[in-house]
């Protein structure tokens, strides 16, 4: 899609038309303005400057005698005296007889050029500026075009984003395909009596592509597509919102059939107070009032689509998200293994890749990632080669920009001690070797000791052979024990604990609440939910909603659960403590070792 732009001039453009003002009026106007400063001096002096010869001009008159030096710089005046001889003197001395100062303009001339013209320039300054600032206040260029909606406009355009640049939502580009096809057909659907719907809700977390799919869908429709974010309907004038929001709908009626698509909705959409009076929210509520009325106003056959795109779904106004207004929503999940992979390679048609990169292995270590991470993961991987001198990346700098993205880049000035590096050793073994000698557990795929810009030491990458979409208590109480794994292997190794396993308590400690708390894991609460997730896009944050009491004993519960699986994991690391020394040893030595040479010794083999 190609942006329509009005064009917009650089700053030095309005900083040229002020020099080029005040150019031209020292040029013509100053000169006019000024009248030459004439200096009184008796006549002895008038007589001193002829003897002297230093008379340039002079004017002789019946009450008064004007003259200039030799060089005509200055202007001077003196009173006449009873003189015969003067005339002849000053023609000795070589003055030239002639008019000293012009006759003065006409008084209308000077009324204009001494007060009229310069109040005239201060009122078209006074305008320039006022009109400027209305327009950086959103009203457009005059008083008049206050609530302009000032939404961005693309037209149709050969390059543009089509579906097949949208990879890994095959879901929602399907829902989404009959837009499309009602755009370019809408005599098929007229006929049999269907209308589309009048608005669509794109709902999913930050960077899976709802702004990218509504320009392919405007893309694929080929008709304009007006784009605006919801805060920018909000002004710090009261009705701006409203406004604008009149005139965005006007402009689309206008170029129909378009799509019109309102980005972070919520911002304007939020749920209405049941008793509120006055306050901060008037504006917010006027803008979401007309917003309605607009969507009411909108007939099935108007050709007009609207698009809107949020994260908080949960947040907006029922009013807004009944049928007859967005009849439609549209969930943009976060990919599945087979999107992960597809979105991977539309990117990587951008870079040079090795041909032996496996996209599949990849997508695997990137479980959970959005198009917009792997988009940077690929990015990472580019910035990697050329960091080390290659145009092709390789599978080994798209490894690498995997961690970047986890754990941060590789502090390379970060140097620790021989003990503090033999503790992170043990206690990342410690997790790997819980989650080996489980069932259930998601396969090893690389351990490093070398520490990472996000504070990390060391961490331990576990990757899924596919996408699980659900877990068994067994499942989560054994990944709460690989959680455990590396403060057991201190305690087994070393006989004391660090600060190293801070993280490793805050997702063991959240994953055993859920259990017990959201997911009816125990016999005392059983299917009871205890516990509620709010903003499931956004974190999904939790709160307990519970009596004080039962508070109290789901943190008992917690905390059960939490020491079962720790003395589990303490018991596995002291069943194989010869294996820990051995890894720990090999992983100190290495500093980073992949899932196969980890499961090379754990079965016996020596890659020393």
């Amino acid at each position: 899609m190609k942006e329509v732009k009005s064009p917009r001039k650089p700053l030095l453009y309005y900083y040229g038309i002020v020099l080029l003002i005040i150019f031209l009026f020292n040029l013509f106007v100053t000169p006019l303005l000024s009248q030459d400063q004439v200096a009184e001096v008796d006549y002895g002096t008038f007589m001193d400057m002829i003897e002297a010869g230093n008379i340039g001009v002079v004017q002789v008159e019946d009450t008064q005698i004007l003259f200039t030096d030799k060089n005509r710089t200055e202007v001077y005046a003196t009173t006449p005296m009873e003189d015969p001889t003067l005339t002849e003197r000053l023609h000795d001395a070589g003055a030239e007889f002639a008019r000293v100062i012009e006759e003065p303009a006409s008084p209308l001339l000077s009324l204009f050029l001494t007060i009229i013209l310069p109040i005239l320039i201060f009122v078209v300054l006074g305008q320039y500026m006022s009109k400027k600032l209305m327009e950086q206040a959103g009203g457009g260029k005059n008083a008049m075009a206050f609530g302009k909606s000032n939404a961005k406009v693309y037209v149709p355009s050969t390059q543009g984003i089509r579906f097949a640049d949208v990879a890994g939502e095959d879901e929602a580009k399907e829902s989404l395909q009959e837009i499309v096809d009602y755009l370019h057909n809408p005599d098929k659907y007229t006929q049999a009596g269907a209308s589309m719907p009048k608005g669509i809700l794109l709902v999913g977390p930050p960077g899976t592509g709802k702004t990218m799919l509504a320009k392919a869908v405007a893309g694929e429709a080929g008709v304009p597509f007006f784009s605006i974010s919801g805060s920018e309907f909000v002004e710090m004038f009261v009705g701006m919102g409203a406004s604008k929001v009149r005139d965005l709908f006007k402009q689309a009626k206008e170029k129909a059939p378009c799509i019109v698509f309102i980005d972070e909705i919520d911002a304007i959409g939020q749920k209405r107070s049941a008793g509120g009076y006055g306050g901060g929210n008037d504006e917010r509520e006027q803008t979401l009032n007309q917003l309605l009325t607009e969507m009411d106003g909108f007939e099935g056959n108007t050709g007009v689509i609207i698009l809107a795109a949020t994260n908080r779904p949960e947040s907006l106004d029922p009013a807004l998200t009944r049928p007859g207004r967005f009849d439609r929503r549209v969930p943009v999940e976060l990919p599945d293994l087979q999107g992960r992979e597809a979105i991977l390679k539309v990117h990587a048609k951008k870079i040079k890749t090795a041909e032996d990169v496996d996209f599949h292995t990849i997508a695997r270590m990137a479980a959970g990632a959005s198009g917009a991470e792997l988009a940077n993961i690929i990015n990472e991987a580019a910035l990697r080669a050329v960091r080390g001198g290659r145009v092709i990346v390789t599978e080994a700098d798209l490894e690498e920009s995997i961690e970047v993205v986890i754990a941060g880049y590789q502090k390379k000035n970060a140097v620790l001690s021989d003990q503090e590096k033999r503790v992170v050793a043990y206690h990342e073994i410690g997790h790997a070797l819980v989650a080996a000698m489980q069932s259930h557990s998601a396969p090893v795929q690389k351990i490093t000791i070398i520490p990472r810009t996000s504070g990390a030491l060391g961490y331990t990458m576990q990757v899924e052979t596919g996408d699980k979409y659900l877990m068994t208590k067994e499942e989560i109480e054994n990944k709460i024990a690989t959680y455990t794994g590396g403060r057991a292997a201190e305690e087994v190794a070393f006989g004391q604990i660090t600060t190293g396993a801070s993280n490793d308590i805050e997702q063991a400690t959240k994953l055993a609440r859920a259990m017990i708390a959201r997911y009816g894991m125990s016999d005392d609460f059983d299917m009871v939910a205890m516990e509620t997730v709010q903003n499931q896009y956004l974190g999904g944050d939790a709160s307990l909603t519970c009596a004080p009491e039962t508070q109290r004993e789901i943190d008992r519960k917690v905390v059960e659960l939490v020491k079962a699986q720790h003395a589990k994991a303490r018991k596995l690391l002291e069943d194989n403590r010869d294996k820990l020394d051995q890894l720990a040893a090999f992983l100190y030595e290495k500093e980073t070792i992949t899932g196969e040479e980890f499961m090379d010794i754990l079965r016996g083999g020596d890659n020393r």
